[in-house]
Order: C-alpha cells, then sequence, then structure tokens
C-alpha cells in the first residue's frame, strides 16, 4: 500500500501538478498587484472610484445588483489570459518548435553521420544518453548564436 502512495506521489503528473498550483499562485499575485497598483487607478481617474464595484450598482427592496463588479471580475480574466498567453504559452511554444527542428537537424545529422560511417568502417551506435547530451549541446549552442 505504501508503495502504490510512494508511486503515486512520484509520478510526473503529480509533481507537474503542484509546480502548476505554486506557479498559479505566483502569477495571481502578478496579477493582483497590476490590478491594484495600476488598472484601479486608472479606472479611478476615468470613474472617479478606485475599483469597478460600485459602479453600475442598483439597490432595490434591499438587495443590490452590481454590473460594475462583474465587469471587473471579467476584465480581471482578460487580463490573466493575456499574461498567460504572451508571457507562458507564446515562450514555451517557440521553445518547442525550436527544440523540435533541432532535433530533426539532428536526426539528419545523424543519418548522414551514419551513412558515412557505414561507407568507411562501422562504429558503435550511440548511447540514448549520448544522443540526448548531443542534442542538449546544438540546443545550447543554437540558443547562444540566437542570444548574440
Amino acid at each position: 500500500m505504501i508503495d502504490g502512495f510512494k508511486k503515486f506521489i512520484s509520478r510526473g503528473n503529480m509533481i507537474d501538478m503542484a509546480v502548476g498550483v505554486v506557479m498559479g499562485s505566483a502569477v495571481t499575485s502578478v496579477v493582483n498587484a497590476i490590478v491594484n497598483s495600476l488598472i484601479n487607478p486608472l479606472i479611478a481617474m476615468i470613474f472617479g472610484k478606485p475599483n469597478m464595484d460600485g459602479l453600475l450598482a442598483v439597490t432595490f427592496n434591499g438587495a443590490t445588483v452590481s454590473i460594475g463588479a462583474v465587469l471587473g471580475a471579467i476584465l480581471n480574466f482578460f487580463i490573466i489570459a493575456v499574461a498567460v498567453y504572451f508571457f507562458i504559452l507564446v515562450p514555451i511554444n517557440k521553445f518547442r518548435d525550436m527544440s523540435e527542428a533541432l532535433l530533426v537537424k539532428a536526426k539528419l545529422k545523424e543519418a548522414a553521420d551514419a551513412a558515412a560511417a557505414a561507407a568507411s568502417q562501422p562504429e558503435p551506435e550511440p548511447t540514448p544518453e549520448e544522443q540526448t547530451v548531443a542534442l542538449l549541446k546544438e540546443i545550447r549552442d543554437e540558443l547562444a548564436k540566437r542570444n548574440a
């Protein structure tokens, strides 16, 4: 039973989920700072109130309907969506595309090298660890070229 629990905890999915929760709370604090220090003061400049909670509020029979609070929540959602897209998804997709291109390049080079080696003399095939190291070196070199 304990072995099963250890496997469950140490699986990649569980660790990825934990990292996601931690990063989500970090992003939440950044978004809250942007909203409280940038967006709400801009709203206060335009509408005269520091947030949209009291904006377009209607009270009838002791019940208050606040359309401004809904608009504020929608605005917060869009701010989070823009931040996640431009600061997380776009860089990850660029990195993924770059690594896929380097992997294809490495495979083509490996195939060419294998053809040349087969023509001259047989060489032992590199281990998966050696292939991984070679690919990581190519990625490092490509990133260094792009940043230079």
